[in-house]
């Protein structure tokens, strides 16, 4: 995928976010172990956000394609930005796939946000 595409399915995701109340904290956050697209947070969570943009007719779905791999490496880079950005939110990770119509250029078609896609407790118990 175009780097500019996924880009723009950040941004677009980082505006919805905001509009349902969260505040927007940080995007691109990198460590050794990989990045997280966007970390936002209210008054309950602090959420790291996982973004994949595709076209509408794409033959894997953008959440599908959150493997077990990349999970682990957002959870060391979650554990990461919590270890030198203490908070008491409850952290929570979750997946927004932005689908995009390929004939119109960049027009988003439609977003799936899943709340608490996957959990850090399972990388937590295999790791220690």
């Amino acid at each position: 995928m175009n780097k500019i595409i996924g880009n723009f399915g950040e941004e677009f995701v980082s505006k919805y976010m905001q509009q349902k109340g969260y505040s927007l904290v940080e995007r691109n956050f990198h460590s050794r172990f990989g990045e997280i697209d966007i970390i936002v947070k209210n008054s309950e969570y602090i959420v790291f956000i996982e973004v994949r943009t595709r076209k509408g007719n794409s033959i894997i779905s953008g959440v599908e394609s959150v493997d077990t791999k990349k999970q682990k490496k957002i959870i060391k880079t979650a554990m990461m930005y919590l270890n030198k950005n203490h908070t008491e939110l409850q952290p929570r990770f979750d997946v927004v796939e932005v689908n995009y119509d390929n004939k119109c250029g960049k027009k988003f078609i439609k977003i799936n946000h899943i709340e608490n896609a996957f959990s850090w407790r399972d990388e937590y118990d295999e790791t220690f």
